[in-house]
């Protein structure tokens, strides 16, 4: 049923509330778990503004990236198959793109559970992939804090 399942991670404690679920479904039907993290292009933008070089910014940003995904393959256990990428770019696009031409039977992700006015001015990237993906996707409510 499930041979290949993407799991995007940001690094984010939410995401670690995904990994749990991915891990069990890929032992279950044996498949590859594709752990995709995204460095935000639309990042290295906002840079100037912020007093930062935009190179200094963009190693920043793929260096988050790089660290959210080697995180969330080491969380996996050991008896699962996982690829490990790390693309640039906007985050449910790519997401999006990448189940679609990765043949992803299953996208994997936390959602926060914001509401009002913080989920309009901060947006949802597990909302953009819902509905955009092809693939089904299975959302996973992170902890809420306390």
């Amino acid at each position: 049923m499930y041979d290949h399942i993407l799991l995007p991670t940001d690094g984010s404690d939410a995401t670690d509330a995904t990994i749990e679920h991915a891990a069990t479904l890929a032992e279950t039907y044996g498949a590859t778990v594709h752990v995709l993290s995204v460095a935000d292009s639309r990042n290295r933008f906002e840079s100037p503004s912020a007093g930062i070089a935009p190179d200094v910014w963009e190693k920043s940003e793929l260096d988050r990236a790089e660290s959210a995904a080697d995180a969330a393959v080491e969380a996996l256990p050991d008896a699962v198959e996982t690829e490990r990428i790390v693309v640039e770019g906007v985050p449910h696009s790519t997401i999006v793109d990448y189940a679609a031409d990765g043949d992803i039977d299953l996208v994997v992700m936390a959602t926060h559970g914001r509401t009002g006015l913080d989920h309009y001015l901060v947006g949802s990237v597990t909302e953009r992939v819902v509905r955009q993906s092809d693939a089904p996707v299975l959302t996973v409510r992170a902890a809420d804090e306390e």
